[in-house]
């Protein structure tokens, strides 16, 4: 069995691999989109590793720090990759392209998903937007060594492309925090399918069928792409952004790790949109945790210290901003809701910006206004 058959197979039994798109997998190489070092050290000098990397359901990191000189030691933020295959296909089944549709992707990367879309669609069908000139540069190459010839343009991806326009489909390949109006007016009757959250959470997909260039969709899956670079949320390690500062003292009854489960925290991302959190559990065995949140400017903090058969739990917070009242106002809400799940949302979006709605598009939870 050779590598490429391999992926195919490994993607046919996780049930990964729908029959639409079994003929592209096998026929497009991955291993022309990955460069040949992916990794400091072992990767290149072990030809085998490489092979299991890039011909493996995982996702494989091609840049990080946006490809600037990174010193030994320092915080590596991934900025670029090859996408797990199996997760491509999962937005590519929410996309539900069909053949003879002309697509807009945003975010080239490798040129390996234009190449799915080429192969499937036609070179002519394709059009990919890519911010980065050294990475829309590369893609480009890997796509003509691998016989595919979209249209490739470098610019921002938020514009999208009017001169190929109108789309029926637009797959975005990071995280947005809002759709950006030009992509309704690229794809007025069609649909997009997008990375989307705020920094406290952004682990959904949002589906979005338009009609006369307004957008209805829902929230599904639990993505976890990179960000939009207009848009990033906060990141880093703890060590780097906590210098010591004594803050405000205080405490809570609600057990930290309830804040931060998936349905309340994609509700508390709705309000909380520019702090992210991190959990960080004690290495000595004793069970204890902290539950760090940092906001994006980095200037305010909040913690909250879990141990395990504890009824109360001790709060910390520095900065102009009380970051856990925040988060605690957010969950406190969400329970007079009747803790609703994630399904139950829903997105609009046109001319006056975007909607987040609980049930029914007047119930209106969250707006973010148009740019």
């Amino acid at each position: 069995m050779t590598t490429r058959q391999r992926l195919v197979e490994t993607l046919k039994s996780k049930g990964a691999l729908p029959l639409e798109w079994q003929d592209t997998v096998a026929s497009v190489d991955r291993g022309l989109f990955i460069p040949s070092v992916i990794d400091v050290g072992e990767f290149a000098t072990d030809p085998e590793r490489w092979l299991r990397a890039v011909y493996s359901d995982a996702p494989v990191v091609t840049q990080v720090n946006d490809g600037k000189s990174t010193p030994e030691g320092a915080f590596r933020l991934s900025t670029s990759s090859s996408s797990m295959p199996s997760i491509m296909l999962e937005m590519l089944g929410l996309l539900d392209v069909r053949d003879g549709q002309r697509v807009l992707e945003i975010g080239t990367g490798t040129g390996y998903n234009a190449a799915w879309l080429s192969h499937r669609l036609g070179d002519g069908k394709v059009t990919s937007v890519e911010v980065d000139a050294v990475i829309a540069s590369t893609a480009v190459e890997n796509l003509k060594r691998a016989g595919f010839h979209p249209v490739t343009v470098l610019g921002d991806g938020r514009a999208g492309h009017g001169e190929c326009a109108p789309y029926d489909r637009v797959i975005c390949t990071y995280t947005v925090r809002d759709v950006p109006r030009a992509w309704l007016e690229q794809c007025p009757n069609g649909r997009i399918v997008t990375p989307w959250g705020s920094s406290f959470f952004s682990g959904s997909y949002a589906t979005l069928d338009v009609v006369d260039g307004e957008a209805r969709g829902t929230f599904s899956g639990y993505p976890a792409f990179m960000w939009d670079r207009t848009q990033r949320a906060g990141a880093g390690r703890v060590a780097d952004l906590y210098n010591q500062e004594e803050g405000e003292k205080s405490s809570t009854d609600i057990a930290p790790q309830n804040v931060i489960q998936d349905h309340p925290a994609f509700f508390t991302a709705l309000s909380v949109t520019d702090a992210w959190y991190r959990w960080c559990e004690a290495d000595d065995g004793s069970g204890k945790a902290t539950l760090w949140f940092f906001s994006d400017d980095r200037r305010s903090w909040a913690t909250v210290e879990y141990a395990p058969h504890k009824d109360t739990y001790e709060v910390e917070q520095y900065g102009s901003r009380t970051l856990w009242n925040e988060v605690r106002s957010a969950f406190l809400r969400w329970h007079e809701l009747g803790k609703p799940e994630r399904s139950r949302f829903g997105l609009s979006v046109d001319g006056d910006g975007q909607r987040v709605w609980l049930d029914d598009p007047d119930r209106v939870v969250g707006h973010t206004p148009a740019r």
